[in-house]
């Protein structure tokens, strides 16, 4: 085991000082099983997903025990398509990377161990990944340029964060939210209006016809000058309303509801990612998660940046969900640090700017 971790520790260093590098990465955080095969970090050569979410729908969200048997059941099939589409084999990989965290400890177990086998079978490096930072790395697949420093609004169903992005794997925290995600309290209110999973594309499909400015919802930290964010009370005060609309008789419009809702959830993370551009004299904001494929979202960031005189960009919608490609882009620029070791854990609770542990034996 040992010798293993001291090859990959000397493959790492040849791979960081060559020229091209290839590699295969894995990710299962959630109900995405993914495989994609990506060159420095940015040209991805082949990338297969797949996604259960028709078979959680009649459940109303992921059920975690269904979420890892199917990554069981396909994550061979993904590897040997991200491969086909490639054109290449398994020799031709130079490292292995995998999401070990956050994100259901089952699903991200699935990856993590298929990972650690095929890097110990083919004798190459093994490189952890935040999920989190995979999501901030998809807008260097999008933007072939785009280096740091940079402010990231990362906003997916389980975070919600404002990052200044100061290096490749050099982040600092400007703001958070201090209960419910953005993503999570779109989910809630979409299965409140009786909506299918999953919830932010179809309340997003909804509110297309409906009034924004129909319900008015709180904003939460009036007058305070940090740049967290809190979503509890916007939702319960939703719930509250949608509760007595139908007391009344349900004869309510529910797209006017979940026009509103939404907008009022843009706007709020629009107002402060801006706001942090400003105070730190930035020139861009770049948007990533899952959250950031909503319309509504990118209409307000392209609307603000006009008027602050800034660059707004977000990753191609195929990248904004969960991805390999992602994550095979974040291994590149973080191997620098070192590969982990055949003792690589699920880390279900990491956070949103943790490094990733290197398990090492």
């Amino acid at each position: 085991m040992s010798d293993y971790l001291e090859r990959s520790e000397e493959k790492v260093k040849e791979l960081v000082s060559g020229d091209d590098v290839t590699i295969m990465a894995f990710e299962t955080s959630c109900d995405e099983t993914a495989c994609a095969v990506v060159k420095n970090g940015r040209e991805v050569l082949g990338n297969s997903v797949y996604t259960q979410i028709a078979i959680h729908r009649e459940f109303g969200g992921v059920v975690p025990e269904i979420a890892s048997r199917n990554h069981v059941a396909k994550i061979s099939s993904v590897a040997e398509d991200a491969l086909s589409q490639a054109g290449i084999g398994y020799d031709g990989i130079d490292a292995v990377a995998v999401t070990c965290g956050p994100g259901l400890v089952g699903a991200l177990l699935t990856g993590v161990a298929f990972a650690k086998g095929l890097a110990f079978a083919l004798d190459k490096p093994l490189i952890p990944v935040n999920h989190m930072e995979g999501h901030i790395s998809a807008n260097y697949i999008t933007y072939k340029d785009l280096e740091p420093p940079f402010i990231c609004l990362v906003v997916s169903g389980g975070h919600t964060a404002i990052l200044n992005v100061t290096a490749h794997g050099s982040y600092r925290e400007l703001g958070t939210t201090r209960d419910d995600a953005a993503g999570e309290a779109v989910d809630k209110i979409a299965r409140v209006l009786g909506l299918p999973y999953p919830g932010g594309p179809s309340l997003e499909k909804l509110a297309i016809d409906g009034d924004p400015h129909k319900y008015e919802f709180p904003r939460v930290f009036k007058g305070e000058t940090h740049l967290d964010f809190s979503f509890s009370g916007m939702k319960t005060a939703a719930i509250n309303l949608i509760r007595k609309l139908e007391q009344k008789g349900g004869n309510y419009r529910k797209e006017d509801v979940a026009a509103s809702f939404q907008d009022a959830v843009m706007s709020s993370l629009i107002r402060n990612a801006t706001e942090a551009v400003r105070r730190e004299n930035g020139t861009k904001l770049v948007l990533a998660g899952g959250v950031c494929a909503n319309s509504v979202l990118r209409k307000k960031a392209l609307e603000a940046a006009g008027e602050l005189g800034i660059e707004v960009l977000f990753p191609e919608l195929r990248y904004c969900t969960d991805n390999a490609a992602m994550i095979a882009s974040a291994a590149y620029f973080s191997m620098k640090h070192g590969p982990a070791g055949l003792g690589l854990n699920a880390y279900p609770a990491m956070g949103t700017t943790d490094p990733c542990p290197k398990g090492t034996e």
